[in-house]
């Protein structure tokens, strides 16, 4: 029975944690940016061809630069996704995503750190992703022992 009122309580506080992420300021540009990206026709017309070109050189890229058309079709992938980074839309959508991923990460972070310290939580930075030090670790000799872990 305690067990039961304790784990209800556990999952009061996870509800309420999930209904401030959702209203947050954060949250609130990033589904906005979305929407707006959506309903745009000419930002979706630049994604879609985009996508294409993408699908293309992954067809040429099996091949690698034996293919003779290597070269044009990985260039114009890049023309296209230099074209699409630019796009007012996009560059306000991928800051958003970005600002998001990194509230939710922090608060991965708070939550398995309040459990224990030892808890390796992902963070989408390749630095305390690897385990800090490269990868290395402080136990095999590839830290100074300044990297915090």
């Amino acid at each position: 029975m305690i067990a039961s009122l304790e784990l209800s309580h556990y999952m009061d506080e996870a509800y309420q944690l999930g209904e401030l992420i959702i209203d947050s300021d954060v949250m609130r540009e990033y589904t906005d940016s979305r929407t707006e990206l959506n309903a745009d026709p000419e930002a979706q017309l630049l994604i879609r061809q985009f996508v294409k070109k993408k699908e293309d050189f992954e067809e040429v890229e099996r091949f690698g630069k034996y293919h003779p058309d290597y070269d044009a079709v990985k260039k114009s992938m890049r023309e296209m996704k230099r074209t699409l980074d630019q796009n007012e839309l996009v560059v306000r959508f991928k800051k958003a995503e970005k600002e998001l991923e990194k509230l939710l990460n922090e608060i991965s972070q708070l939550i398995a750190f309040s459990v224990s310290e030892q808890i390796k939580v992902p963070t989408g930075n390749p630095f305390w992703d690897q385990g800090g030090c490269g990868g290395a670790g402080c136990g095999s000799g590839g830290c100074s022992g300044g990297c915090g872990v």
